[in-house]
């Protein structure tokens, strides 16, 4: 990997030890600096003016779309996309006719297809070329540059000069060949995973990267996996089980379940797998819950439900599901053999425990499937939200009931997962601590 500093500043010029190359702006800085033992890369904004160049200038000169000057140095013609990334094959057709002697396409991503576009142009464009993805989901084409064919990536110095951009020291430290993990959902803002997976991997000694795709769709997922070679991915909201169409292979939990938050690719075959259910049971034991021959009523029916009900049947607990829409909990609870009641039906006084697997309270505020006012001394209530002290947690915690938290189960299942991916157990002190 050939990492490029793009200077945000005349400062960044002295902090360059990790870098192979400079970039000069010509819209951020109004000279050159003197920079020793470095490649130099001059790129030009509005316009070429070979005048801002110092006599002797032997570094590269990126000319965007303009027509090529009369110079000796390396050219580079670069295209920017702020708003999409074409079809792979719309990407060499742009790239193909510029005139430099290296031609960079940078390209605004929003989905997995966005992705599978670059690194399959990056496979047809016979040319020496640099293809980055612009954006928190692109920053994995700026980690693999060399499996791109980059001639070199860019990073940042003290500020970012582009969406997506990692500091030189960061993608110095990681290489070409570092462990790429990650989490797709939406929305993922609130997410507090790549803090907790950095903190594992900081700790375990591993050099890696836990990124970020907030996408809204999962078409491609596959293929992406694959092709950048990410060793793994969990999944969220509201992907859990959409996911299952774009995997190789189930395993039993998951399969019984029917729904995944962990992806392994074991040298390109997906193999999915349900962690959250080892999150609900560390949950459970750190509150001191016992669910054995209890009655349980658990308010949601997505992937999180589908965990928690298939742990506490699993337990021999008696579990009803409710939720807003009728309809899918009564689906769910026919497919995992437990009961259900319509949310107008249900009161919590008939039950010993209340889960609440619904995002009431994360993303937003909204009514419970049932009405929590009725919860005494005697409950148990579990809040799967994470984070901040829920309306359920606090009215539970007013009543004195005991209560099980969403961090909890959180870092369970990331300690769970880490474990897949990396082969590290015990991860879930190291990881509860980092989001405390």
């Amino acid at each position: 990997m050939r990492i490029c500093a793009s200077l945000g500043g005349i400062r960044d010029a002295d902090d360059l030890s990790d870098a192979d190359m400079a970039e000069i702006r010509t819209d951020i800085l109004d000279s050159v600096p003197d920079i020793d033992g470095k490649e130099l890369l001059v790129t030009f904004r509005d316009g070429i003016d070979l005048s801002f160049l110092p006599d002797g200038y032997e570094g590269m000169l990126d000319i965007g779309i303009s027509e090529r000057p009369d110079t000796g140095s390396t050219i580079i013609s670069s295209y920017h996309d702020y708003a999409s990334t074409p079809s792979w094959d719309a990407i060499v057709s742009q790239l193909d006719v510029l005139p430099g002697d290296i031609v960079k396409g940078a390209y605004s991503v929003h989905d997995f297809t966005d992705l599978n576009s670059i690194f399959r142009a990056s496979r047809e464009l016979g040319r020496r070329h640099v293809l980055l993805g612009m954006g928190e989901a692109g920053t994995v084409t700026r980690i693999r540059s060399s499996l791109l064919g980059n001639e070199f990536t860019f990073g940042y110095v003290s500020t970012p000069t582009a969406p997506g951009q990692m500091s030189v020291s960061e993608m110095r430290r990681l290489g070409d060949d570092c462990l790429v993990t990650g989490i797709v959902g939406r929305p993922l803002d609130k997410s507090a995973s790549p803090v907790m997976h950095a903190a594992a991997m900081g700790a375990a000694g591993i050099d890696g990267a836990y990124l970020r795709f907030d996408v809204p769709r999962l078409d491609g997922i596959d293929d992406a996996l694959r092709d950048y070679r990410i060793r793994g991915i969990n999944v969220t909201i509201p992907y859990k089980t959409s996911i299952l169409p774009y995997l190789d292979r189930l395993d039993p939990l998951a399969a019984s379940i029917g729904a995944v938050n962990t992806v392994v690719n074991e040298g390109g075959r997906l193999v999915g797998h349900n962690t959250d259910v080892e999150g609900v049971r560390i949950a459970m034991e750190h509150a001191g819950i016992c669910v054995r021959d209890r009655r349980a009523l658990v308010m949601g029916t997505g992937g999180a439900a589908r965990a928690c009900i298939g742990f506490l049947t699993g337990e021999g607990c008696d579990v009803t599901v409710t939720g807003r829409n009728a309809g899918k909990a009564a689906v769910l609870a026919g497919e995992l053999g437990c009961s259900h009641r319509n949310k107008d039906s249900a009161a919590v006084a008939m039950y010993d425990i209340i889960v609440n697997c619904t995002p009431v309270g994360m993303y937003g505020e909204g009514e419970y499937p049932v009405s929590i006012d009725r919860i005494n001394r005697d409950h148990s209530v579990f809040d799967m939200v994470y984070g901040k002290d829920t309306d359920l947690i606090l009215a539970a915690r007013a009543a004195g009931a005991r209560t099980a938290t969403g961090a909890d189960m959180l870092a369970g299942q990331g300690s769970a997962s880490f474990k897949l991916w990396t082969g590290v157990p015990d991860m879930f002190e190291t990881m509860r601590k980092a989001i405390t």
